[in-house]
C-alpha cells in the first residue's frame, strides 16, 4: 500500500497537540484583554478609597479617574507595540519554540505585579509587561502554527490562535463576575499566571518549527521533526518544498539524494521546472531585515498586503464597539442587564470564531474575509441608524451581528495570512511590521474614539463603516487565495512582481 503524502493529511495527533500548547499563549493574550472589563469599576472606584480594610497589606482599590483608568487599561497596547517590534528579532535568534516558552515570563510577572499593586503606577507597569508578552505572542504563535501545520489544516489551525484569544476574553468576563468584589478583584488579574506557567513547561514537549531549523541549516533535524509532526505520511515532497523555499531551487535539487528523498521527486521537479518560478532567495539561510524587505519587490508586495490587513483589522472599529457595547446597551437596558449583554456579545464572538475555524479551509481565506467586511460595513450602518433614531432593538442586533462579522473573518485571518504569505527568511521582519501596525492602530483607536464619540456620538460608526468598505476593496484587489497551497507555492505566485 502506497504511503499517503503529507499534503493530503489533515490533523495528525502530535501536530494538533503542538498547536494546542502554542495557543495557550493566545489564551493568555485574551485574558489580558478581557480581565479589566468586569472588575474594572471595583479596581479603580471603591467606597473605602485607598484604605486597607479588607487586607492589611494591600489597599482596597487603586483610585484613578476615568482618564487615568482608560490609559492604564490601554497601556498594554504600548507593551504590545514593543513586543511586536522586538518579537521578530527574538524569534529569529532563539527560535519559535524557545520564544514562546520565555514569553510567558511577561505574563507571569506582569500578572503578579498587577495583583499586588499598591498604586496606579504598579498597575500600569504590570499591564505593559503583560502587553509585551501579548505583542510577542501575537507574532510568534501564528508563525509557529503556520510553519508546523499541514496544508489542508493550516486555515483551521491558524484560526485557533484567534479562537483561544476569544476564549480568554470570554472566560475572563465570566470568571470576573464573582471576582468583582473588594476582597477578590486582585485574584482576577493574577489568574493569567496559571496558563503561562503551564505553557512554559509543556512547550518542552513540543518541537521546533522545521522551516526555522532549515533556515539555520539544521537540515537533518528539520527532516526528523517534520516526520514526527506528520506521523507515518511521506514527507518527501513537503520537505523538498521547504528546502526550495528557504535555500533556493538549485541547492534543493542537490540535496534530494543527500537527505534520502525520493529519486522520482528529482525527475518530477526537473519535468515541472519553469524559469519564471525558480526560487532564488536573496541569500540562502540569511534573514531579511526591514530595509531589505522594502528593497525586494516581491517581499515588499507581500509586506504591504500584510500591513494593510492588520491596519484594517483595527480600523473597522472592533475594539471601539466592544469597549462601548455597555454604553450602547444602556439605551435599551438597565446597567445590570447591560453588563450581562456585554458578556453575551463576547459569547457571540466566541461562537462565530468556532464557525471561522470550520469554514476557513472550506470557503477559503479571501471569500470569508470579503463576506466579513461586507457584514461589518452593513451592520455599522444599521448601528448608526439605530442610534440616531433611538431604536434599541436595532442597536442590540447590530452590535451582535457586527461582532459576528468580525469574528468570522476580520479577526482571525490577518494573523493566519501573515505566516501563509511570507517566506521563512522574511517572516520575522514582515510579521513584526504587521504586528506593530496592528498594535499601533489599536492604541490609536483606543485613545481617539472616546474624543470622537463625545463629539458626534452614534455617527462615529460611520467612520468604521467606511473603513470596512475600504477593507473589502483592499482584500478584493490585493489578497490572493491561499487555501490548499503550500507556503512556498504562494510565494512563487508573487514572483511576477519581481520585474
Amino acid at each position: 500500500m502506497a504511503e499517503i503524502d503529507s499534503s493530503q493529511i489533515k490533523f495528525p495527533a502530535y501536530m494538533v497537540y503542538c498547536v494546542f500548547i502554542a495557543c495557550l499563549g493566545s489564551f493568555s493574550n485574551g485574558w489580558v484583554i478581557g480581565s479589566p472589563n468586569v472588575p474594572g469599576e471595583i479596581t479603580h472606584h471603591c467606597l473605602n478609597g485607598n484604605a486597607h480594610v479588607q487586607n492589611s497589606l494591600f489597599p482596597d482599590c487603586l483610585p484613578m479617574d476615568d482618564a487615568l483608568w482608560g490609559f492604564a487599561v490601554a497601556s498594554f497596547c504600548v507593551g504590545g507595540l514593543l513586543g511586536g517590534l522586538s518579537g521578530g528579532m527574538i524569534q529569529t535568534r532563539l527560535g519559535r519554540k524557545r520564544t514562546i516558552m520565555l514569553n510567558n515570563l511577561g505574563f507571569i510577572f506582569g500578572g503578579i505585579l498587577i495583583a499586588t499593586a499598591v498604586n496606579s503606577s504598579m498597575f500600569v507597569v504590570g499591564r505593559v509587561l503583560c502587553g509585551l508578552s501579548c505583542g510577542i505572542a501575537s507574532l510568534t504563535v501564528p508563525t509557529y502554527i503556520g510553519e508546523i501545520s499541514t496544508i489542508p489544516s493550516r486555515g483551521a489551525m491558524g484560526t485557533c490562535n484567534q479562537f483561544f484569544i476569544v476564549i480568554g476574553i470570554l472566560l475572563s468576563s465570566v470568571i470576573g463576575l464573582p471576582l468583582a468584589t473588594v476582597s477578590l478583584w486582585r485574584v482576577n488579574y493574577v489568574i493569567i499566571a496559571a496558563p503561562a506557567i503551564i505553557q512554559f513547561f509543556l512547550m518542552n514537549t513540543c518541537v521546533e518549527s522545521p522551516r526555522y531549523l532549515v533556515s539555520i541549516n539544521r537540515i537533518e533535524e528539520a527532516k526528523a521533526i517534520l516526520q514526527k509532526l506528520r506521523g507515518k505520511a511521506s514527507i518527501d515532497v513537503e520537505f523538498y518544498d521547504i528546502l526550495e523555499g528557504s535555500l533556493g531551487t538549485a541547492i534543493a535539487q542537490l540535496m534530494i539524494k543527500q537527505y534520502g528523498l525520493s529519486d522520482t521527486l528529482k525527475k518530477d521537479q526537473e519535468a515541472d521546472i519553469n524559469e519564471e518560478l525558480i526560487v532564488i532567495p536573496p541569500q540562502a539561510s540569511e534573514t531579511m531585515n526591514v530595509i531589505q524587505v522594502f528593497m525586494d519587490p516581491v517581499i515588499r508586495r507581500i509586506a504591504l498586503t500584510v500591513i494593510g490587513l492588520h491596519a484594517f483589522q483595527q480600523l473597522v472599529g472592533i475594539n471601539a464597539v466592544m469597549y462601548y457595547s455597555t454604553t450602547i446597551f444602556n439605551l435599551a437596558f438597565d446597567q445590570e442587564t447591560s453588563k450581562y449583554m456585554t458578556i453575551i456579545t463576547t459569547a457571540v464572538n466566541f461562537v462565530m470564531t468556532i464557525l471561522a475555524v470550520v469554514l476557513v479551509d472550506r470557503m477559503g481565506r479571501r471569500p470569508l474575509l470579503l463576506v466579513a467586511n461586507m457584514g461589518a460595513c452593513l451592520f455599522c450602518i444599521l448601528l448608526v441608524i439605530g442610534y440616531v433614531y433611538n431604536i434599541p432593538a436595532l442597536l442590540v442586533v447590530s452590535v451582535f451581528t457586527y461582532v459576528a462579522s468580525f469574528a468570522i473573518g476580520i479577526g482571525p485571518i490577518p494573523w493566519l495570512i501573515t505566516s501563509e504569505l511570507t517566506p521563512t527568511y522574511a517572516s520575522s521582519s514582515v510579521g513584526s511590521l504587521g504586528t506593530c501596525v496592528n498594535w499601533s492602530v489599536n492604541f490609536l483607536i483606543g485613545q481617539c474614539f472616546p474624543v470622537i464619540f463625545a463629539h458626534i456620538a452614534g455617527y462615529s460608526f460611520v467612520i468604521f463603516a467606511v473603513f470596512a468598505a475600504l477593507s473589502f476593496l483592499f482584500t478584493l484587489f490585493f489578497l490572493p487565495e491561499t487555501k490548499g497551497r503550500s507556503l512556498e507555492s504562494i510565494v512563487r505566485g508573487y514572483e511576477r512582481y519581481r520585474n
